[in-house]
């Protein structure tokens, strides 16, 4: 049988010939604005109405990243009948810029690089502001495969780990893994929280300025999920009051609406960057080099189980969110 697969998304033509080359015989791939009526699977991120109605025999559509729009969850709420999967694709390469954000947050290297490119070796003789994390316990908000690589590395360091996650995975012995609703009593035991969880109705807003105080002071924050899983207030005030450390965060609440835009819009109404306390990354924790030929080859994997009449993964839960 073949599987007729549309895509909508704009791929360039390298990675469009990269995805074609891994796909099975049988999956035929259209692309373009206008879907046939005769597509199975639709591939993009935010697919309207009138696409999924124009199409009787499609049964699922891929969002060809990590992490679903709330807008097409909300949208495959309305088309019980389609299925929606996601890629999981960089997973290692965002558990790897968590890794780089807490470091060099705890370690203090952007303003201690900053000074010395300018000659000014005074932070060298100054009191010490680097804050350990061997024999501290970390905080991770979302234990899936991000979380658990983080953790792998932070007990590496002879941290102790917790964790949460909306559906429990098995014990690993090592580990505290606990449901997201006992959050609250694990902030006070926390010295560095690690945010990897997705943006859901459960996880927006889940640290605001109580929990934030909940953690003792002096603590560490990173957030490579989604900015809106902070309170932006709460996160900024915490930072200039130092009841947080440091901070690195590698997503935000304000982004370019445009290309024009790309280069003159802050990423949040608060003044983050005037912190020396806090590390900015512009959302860039899943890219890396070679990132795009890897996520055509794990959207391939599930074209072509389709084809095979297996069954595909990644599936989206949609009252869950992810």
């Amino acid at each position: 049988m073949t599987v007729n697969v549309h895509l909508v998304e704009d791929f360039d033509e390298q990675t469009l010939a990269e995805l074609k080359e891994q796909l099975a015989v049988r999956v035929h791939l259209t692309t373009g604005s206008s879907v046939s009526p005769e597509t199975h699977i639709l591939i993009g991120g935010r697919p309207t109405p009138e696409q999924l109605a124009a199409c009787p025999e499609l049964h699922a559509v891929i969002v060809p990243w990590a992490g679903v729009p709330e807008c097409t969850r909300e949208l495959l709420r309305d088309f019980p009948q389609i299925t929606l999967h996601n890629l999981h694709h960089n997973a290692a390469a965002t558990a790897e810029m968590a890794l780089a954000l807490l470091f060099s947050a705890a370690k203090f290297i952007v303003p201690i690089d900053q000074r010395l490119r300018i000659h000014d070796w005074s932070p060298r003789y100054a009191p010490a502001r680097s804050l350990g994390l061997h024999d501290k316990t970390a905080l991770i908000v979302g234990y899936g495969q991000i979380g658990q690589r983080v953790g792998r590395v932070c007990r590496a360091l002879e941290m102790t780990v917790l964790a949460t996650r909306r559906s429990r995975p098995e014990p690993d012995g090592v580990t505290e893994i606990h449901p997201s609703s006992d959050l609250r009593p694990l902030l006070p035991r926390a010295h560095a929280v690690i945010i990897t969880a997705p943006l859901t109705p459960e996880t927006r807003g889940l640290l605001g300025a109580k929990e934030l105080a909940m953690l003792p002071r002096g603590a560490l924050l990173v957030n490579v999920g989604r900015g809106a899983i902070v309170d932006e207030a709460a996160l900024y005030q915490a930072l200039k009051s130092e009841q947080l450390a440091a901070a690195g965060l590698d997503v935000w609440y304000n982004y370019p609406r445009d290309e024009a835009a790309q280069t003159n819009t802050p990423p949040s109404q608060f003044p983050f960057h005037e912190l020396d306390n806090v590390v900015l990354s512009p959302h860039r924790g899943g890219d890396e080099v070679g990132i795009d030929a890897v996520r055509m080859q794990h959207l391939a994997d599930l074209l072509n189980a389709a084809a095979r009449g297996e069954k595909m993964l990644n599936r989206v839960d949609l009252a869950a969110g992810y």
